[in-house]
């Protein structure tokens, strides 16, 4: 399965919050084994996020979107969503519950604005929101998913880890395992050691399709980056070994 990864936000637009929660997302889509080739930034803008959106699906199988699921008139992504899959608004009893009883401690009446986040399309899986108000759900409608999570980290964070669980492992049947080797000086002349040398160093590794070998300049030296995917942990280490021990010498 490819996965794409669409945040929804204006302040992310405009540098005001970074973007981590892509970070968390592509973190664990690549220790599930799951491809994920592009991320996209869009504002809170209906006809936008429906144009990333056809982008997006015309090259991935699942979209997750983080954001937009609020109760503010900008918090668009889960109406937009709605009628781009062409489902149906419905409330779920659970998701109302929540945040009736979230207002009852409060001591306020629970209001249209806040309610509007218990409407979820029909036939989706919710996942409840454990640390705020506003539930995710999945979507998955003629081949094509969708996961749309809240925008806080503390919110998104634990739930994408449960869309993990109950949705995307099914969906992979390989992993990424990968090691890292740390480059500081040339070792011939104790040198501060540079990215191109070292990749003209590792010559053909460069360009082994499994494992893949990358370079990747860091302040104080370079980082190898060996990876390799495998139906399982112990067959992906298996088919390291010999590319990183080959770096090693290069």
């Amino acid at each position: 399965m490819v996965v794409e990864i669409i945040s929804v936000g204006t302040e992310l637009l405009m540098g005001s919050i970074l973007n981590t929660n892509a970070q968390h997302i592509a973190k664990k889509l690549a220790h599930m084994g799951l491809d994920s080739y592009y991320q996209t930034v869009v504002g809170d803008n209906p006809e936008r996020l429906r144009a990333a959106l056809d982008v997006a699906f015309s090259r991935a199988d699942c979209v997750v979107t983080t954001g937009g699921l609020g109760p503010t008139k900008d918090d668009l992504t889960k109406e937009m969503l709605i009628s781009y899959f062409g489902c149906t608004p419905t409330e779920d009893p659970e998701a109302l519950r929540r945040l009736e009883e979230r207002a009852a401690r409060r001591g306020t009446p629970l209001s249209t604005s806040m309610r509007k986040q218990a409407t979820v399309p029909s036939g989706a899986i919710v996942l409840q929101n454990d640390n705020g108000t506003a539930p995710g759900v999945i979507i998955e409608r003629d081949g094509c998913a969708c996961i749309m999570l809240p925008g806080p980290p503390k919110e998104m964070i634990p739930m994408f880890d449960e869309a993990c669980n109950v949705f995307l492992r099914a969906k992979s049947n390989k992993v990424f395992v990968s090691m890292n080797l740390k480059l500081y000086t040339m070792a011939e002349k104790g040198l501060p050691v540079g990215e191109s040398p070292v990749a003209d160093r590792l010559g053909s590794l460069v360009d082994g399709e499994n494992p893949t070998v990358a370079t990747y300049a860091k302040e104080d030296g370079v980082l190898v980056r060996v990876t390799a995917a495998a139906p399982a942990p112990a067959e992906a280490r298996s088919l390291l070994a010999p590319v990183v021990a080959a770096a090693k010498d290069a």
